[in-house]
Formats: C-alpha cells, sequence, structure tokens
C-alpha cells in the first residue's frame, strides 16, 4: 500500500498549497482595489466604486480585461526570454509563502498539540525567504534586456542596483533578530517574543525594524523607491514593452512582494501571531499576524500616497551612506549586550556553585 500512501501524501500537499495559494492570489488583487480606495480617501476623492457594491468586483474587472487584452511581443525581442521574465519575476515572491508560519492550530482538536500552521516549517526558514526573493531580480533584469530597449534596459539596471544596495541593510537588520532569538526558524522567532508587547523585537531594535520594512518598500520598488519604473524619465521602466496578462504578472510580483515584507516584518519585529496583551489571548493568532500584516500594508500605500519619488543619487546614498552604516554598528551593539548578558550569567553561576561547593559548608 505504498503508492496509496504516496498518493494521500500528494494530495495533502496539494490541499496546503492551495490553502496558502489561493488566499494569497485574493489577497494580490484586493490589495489594488485597497490601494485605490486608501489613496483615494487620502487624496480627498472618491476612488473605484463603480463595478459591484463599493466597487468590490473591480479586481476581477480589471483581470478580465487584462486577460482579454491582446499581448504584443516585439519583433526585435529575444522572445523566449520575454515571455519568461514575468514568471521569474512572480514565482520566487509566491514560493517564500511556503515557509510562512500564519499560526498555530490544533485542527478541530484532531491534533493533542497545536501545530505551526505552513506548508515547510524550516529550521533555516529566513535563510530560505531571503533566497527564494532575491530571485525576482532576474525576472525583471530579463525583461529590461529582452525587451531590447533602451527605457526597459535602465529601468531593469536600476531595479538591479536597487536591490543590491537594499538588501544588503535588510540582511544585516535581520541578522540582530537572530541574535536575539538564537534561531533561523520564523516560528522560533516567534516563539522568542510571546509573552506581551514588551517582548517584541521592534522595541530593542526598533532602528533596525525601520530600516527593514524601508529596505523592504525599497526592494519591492515601492513608491517613493519606484526609480525603475520612472514614468517621467523611463516611460514605465523595465516591463514599458509588456501588455496584456505578462503586464499584469508584474503588478502582481510587486504586490506579492509588498504582501510579503508586511508579513516578514510582522513576524521579525511585531511578535507574529502573538496579542500585544495576554488578556486578548482568545483571538486566534492568525487574526492577530494578519491584523498587523494589513496594517503595515496600509503604511506602504500611506507611503504612496503621501511621500515624492527620491531622485536616483538620493535612493543609492541612502542605502549605502545612511543604512549600511547604521546596522553594522546595531550588529555590533546588539553582539556586544548579548556577550555581556552571557558572560553575566556565567559569572553569576559560577559564583553561586563555588559558594555552595564551599568545603566548609
Amino acid at each position: 500500500m505504498d503508492w496509496l500512501d504516496m498518493v494521500i501524501q500528494a494530495a495533502i500537499w496539494a490541499l496546503e498549497i492551495l490553502a496558502i495559494a489561493i488566499p494569497v492570489a485574493l489577497t494580490v488583487a484586493y490589495t489594488t482595489y485597497a490601494e485605490r480606495r486608501v489613496i483615494g480617501w487620502i487624496q480627498v476623492r472618491q476612488g473605484c466604486n463603480r463595478v459591484g457594491p463599493f466597487g468590490l468586483l473591480q479586481p476581477l474587472a480589471d483581470g478580465l480585461k487584462l486577460f482579454l487584452k491582446e499581448t504584443i511581443i516585439p519583433t526585435s525581442s529575444n522572445k523566449i526570454l520575454f515571455v519568461a521574465a514575468p514568471i521569474m519575476a512572480l514565482m520566487p515572491a509566491l514560493l517564500a509563502f511556503a515557509v510562512v508560519p500564519f499560526g498555530e492550530t490544533t485542527l478541530f482538536g484532531l491534533w493533542e498539540t497545536a501545530h505551526v500552521m505552513a506548508i515547510a516549517n524550516l529550521n533555516i526558514g529566513i535563510l530560505y525567504v531571503m533566497a527564494i526573493s532575491s530571485l525576482s531580480i532576474y525576472g525583471i533584469l530579463m525583461a529590461g534586456w529582452a525587451s531590447n530597449s533602451k527605457y526597459a534596459l535602465i529601468g531593469a539596471i536600476r531595479a538591479t542596483a536597487q536591490m543590491i544596495s537594499y538588501e544588503i541593510s535588510m540582511g544585516f537588520s535581520i541578522v540582530c533578530v537572530l541574535i536575539l532569538a538564537g534561531s533561523l526558524g520564523l516560528s522560533d522567532i516567534v516563539y522568542a517574543q510571546e509573552g506581551g508587547f514588551w517582548h517584541w523585537y521592534f522595541i530593542p531594535l526598533f532602528p533596525m525594524f525601520i530600516v527593514f520594512f524601508i529596505s523592504g518598500a525599497a526592494e519591492s520598488n515601492r513608491a517613493p523607491f519606484d526609480l525603475p519604473e520612472g514614468e517621467a524619465e523611463l516611460v514605465a521602466g523595465f516591463f514599458v514593452e509588456y501588455s496584456g496578462m505578462w503586464f499584469a504578472t508584474f503588478s502582481l510580483a510587486e504586490y506579492a512582494a509588498m504582501i510579503l515584507i508586511s508579513l516578514m516584518t510582522a513576524i521579525l519585529f511585531l511578535g507574529g501571531w502573538h496579542a500585544p496583551f495576554e488578556f486578548l489571548n482568545f483571538i486566534p493568532g492568525t487574526v492577530w499576524l494578519l491584523g498587523k500584516t494589513a496594517f503595515l500594508i496600509f503604511v506602504f500605500i500611506w507611503f504612496r500616497a503621501t511621500f515624492p519619488r527620491y531622485r536616483y543619487d538620493q535612493l543609492m546614498r541612502l542605502g549605502w551612506k545612511v543604512f549600511l552604516p547604521w546596522t553594522l554598528t546595531w550588529i555590533a551593539v546588539i553582539g556586544l549586550c548579548t556577550y555581556a548578558s552571557e558572560l553575566s550569567s556565567s559569572l553569576s553561576f559560577l559564583s553561586d556553585a563555588i559558594g555552595y561547593y564551599q568545603p566548609w559548608r
């Protein structure tokens, strides 16, 4: 019956993937609706409100419109890479959700102990997320080169330089979290922050919290860091030659990256699925995690409606001359504090042991 066990296991894996992929796809679609409504509210206008009640069917109408539009492939482009680039940009953002823990569950009492809700609860989850999410830049670079357009190529080069600049700072800010948590597993990082909001890492690591979130905005090409898509000078940047569903795929990749950054910020710095106060523990942990993520997505949208676009030299200066020295300094500070704390604990234990084993006692 080994084949039956394999079929059952494959079915379980498929259900787990669908349980993550379908909500993520719907969230990506309706984040576009939320962005248009929130920006309309901030700028004192209506936003989308015609298609369906309160405009709730607008994402479906947009998706249908883009699906029915003709996809035009430039004659002088590299057609294979031109088609593969949007998929290469979207897939890493979706694959990273495989290790994100969405809370704990007993599956309605089926299990005696709570299990972490994740497709793969890896003990090196943070390394997986950083490695997989970094691959999306290849899709952007392929799109810029394969389009055979100077505007697209300049946008792709900008995106590559931007990701290199800010991924270094993002990685160093995560190192501070790893020093405090003592683990590379995302669920272990969440467990290390239980006990109330005063145990959340955004308090001792507030500068790194700011660096991580802003670097995430820069990596996902969100305003005010959307230099690779600068319509004033690059028309639309690396996807200027794309239309129809291929254009929509790049848009979905950007929104999926924004949701992933918000989730990771909530997990690394805001306690994950833990409630801020113990008397609120009756609310399911998944609700807390999604609520924190929704708030951070709102902040992303708020940024777009508020701040003007940076100049490119300002963007590079912020990454290399501000964030990089700042994160290196905080790694040294956190490392010294952790070493001093462990040294103090060791000396205290040694003193107690010497006092207990004195020969005259």
